[in-house]
């Protein structure tokens, strides 16, 4: 069974604008996925149907079977947390331990419980010790953490992330990407995000659905979604800066690659395999 699964799902809003049209998507347990697309090409609405903050207009939404309708809403809220794209969007309390504290309470945990699981979700995003610190004072690297362990502490399924990298500096990128992918493998949490920077897609993602206009216009594994090179242009993307660099190459008789590399890793294995093919002179 999907952990998600929309079928031809339509979204109209109050002025009549179609944000979503037809939008059929599946995400399964324990995957990486990313939702890339321009602005406006209906992402944000997309995301606010997993979990019941917006109701399609049309079509089915279903989280592990169950319909994500006001009956099911506690439930299936449970299973999937959202963190926002900008924390403080997301953050409001006045010290890290009772912005933790607060869905667990809601969920009528005992006390004992929920400090466990607050040391827990701390240790997990590298911020143990930041109890009692306010979450304005920290940096927004630090922002990003308090918010994704306020949504780890209650043990989702699923992780949907809006532009987990947005805003930060390339080091404190690398980090939450690193973070993610080891909440990914070894708590076996299923992870979806939106994100502009498609240079950090080939490094967090399996499977790729592209939007534009409300419709997914291309999806597959992430090699597969790179390789329509056109296709990804013609809505306004663009391809890693790797695969730009080794279509470059190609295109100037520089060098070949058997398939298109996404990542530094991926070109350097490539031109070495060549080099180790050539004669030694």
């Amino acid at each position: 069974m999907d952990l998600i699964e929309l079928s031809k799902v339509e979204y109209l809003y109050p002025d009549g604008t179609k944000a979503l049209a037809g939008v059929d998507l599946c995400v399964g347990a324990h995957q990486r996925v990313a939702v890339l697309g321009p602005n406006g090409a209906g992402k944000s609405t997309l995301f606010q149907m997993f979990n019941g903050l917006l109701q399609p207009s049309g079509g089915t939404v279903l989280v592990k079977g169950r319909p994500v309708v006001k009956n099911y809403l506690k439930e299936v809220r449970r299973m999937v947390g959202m963190v926002f794209q900008d924390p403080d969007d997301q953050l409001f309390s006045a010290t890290v331990r009772q912005e933790i504290a607060y869905g667990l309470i809601n969920l009528g945990l005992a006390p004992n419980r929920l400090e466990d699981l607050i040391g827990w979700a701390l240790e997990v995003v590298g911020l143990s010790g930041f109890e009692n610190k306010s979450p304005f004072n920290l940096s927004g690297g630090e922002k990003k953490r308090v918010a994704l362990a306020s949504v780890l502490a209650m043990q989702p399924e699923v992780l949907v992330l809006d532009e987990p990298t947005g805003a930060l500096d390339p080091i404190g990128a690398a980090k939450i990407i690193g973070l993610l992918n080891r909440i990914n493998r070894e708590l076996g949490i299923t992870l979806v995000f939106a994100t502009h920077d498609v240079d950090c897609v080939p490094l967090m993602a399996d499977n790729v659905y592209v939007m534009d206009a409300g419709r997914i216009v291309v999806s597959g594994s992430t090699a597969e979604v790179f390789s329509r090179k056109d296709l990804i242009r013609a809505h306004n993307l663009r391809l890693p800066r790797v695969a730009h660099l080794a279509e470059l190459l190609e295109r100037d008789g520089e060098v070949g690659f058997p398939s298109s590399p996404l990542t530094i890793g991926q070109a350097k294995k490539m031109l070495l395999d060549q080099i180790g093919r050539k004669p030694a002179k």
